[in-house]
């Protein structure tokens, strides 16, 4: 089965040779997982970063039934980003995998989230700018772990904890353990 490869560009020419690249390169990614449906490839210049070794983003995101998996990478050019991109998705791939099919009372592919394309901010404002909608899974504390490394997300990630029923933020503290946020209303 061939994966349906949708690339975007922002800030940058969509030459052939970028095309066939990714094309090539990521229509290989269902040799590690069979049900991939779908694989998104942006690709970004940021002008703005810090770095000039940062400026071109590559950030692949695949989806199947009941997954989303997603890396990005930053290089000096477009090519070097998209193949250090690469095998981060494949790790993060055999990591699902790995924790898929390990005996358990949950299955893992039910805790993923659907969501939205991410859009940058080009210049920092108090306006909202984009809203993100998504589809709370209840799961435990463990599985938001996973679920947040899997999604490649560094700083939080929204559940629902299946114990209290209740919504969760988990976020990675400064000494790199995480924190659970259980949020009551007054």
């Amino acid at each position: 089965m061939t994966i349906e490869v949708s690339i975007f560009a922002r800030d940058l020419k969509m030459t052939d040779r970028i095309q066939e690249y990714v094309e090539k390169k990521v229509s290989k990614l269902d040799r590690y997982l069979n049900n991939i449906n779908e694989a998104r490839v942006d690709l970004a210049y940021v002008k703005s970063a810090r770095d000039a070794s940062d400026r071109y983003v590559a950030q692949i995101t695949i989806r199947g039934k009941g997954f989303i998996l997603r890396a990005e990478e930053r290089a000096d050019d477009i090519f070097t980003a998209l193949d250090m991109a690469l095998p981060k998705i494949q790790r993060r791939i055999r990591r699902f995998k790995g924790k898929r099919f390990q005996a358990r009372t949950e299955a893992v592919d039910d805790v993923f989230l659907d969501e939205l394309p991410e859009e940058d901010l080009e210049e920092e404002s108090y306006e909202i700018v984009r809203r993100k909608h998504f589809i709370l899974t209840p799961m435990d504390d463990r599985e938001a772990i996973e679920q947040m490394e899997l999604l490649g997300h560094e700083n939080f990630f929204i559940f629902l904890n299946a114990e209290t029923g209740q919504i969760n933020v988990l976020y990675r503290r400064r000494d790199g353990r995480y924190g659970v946020i259980e949020p009551e209303i007054a």
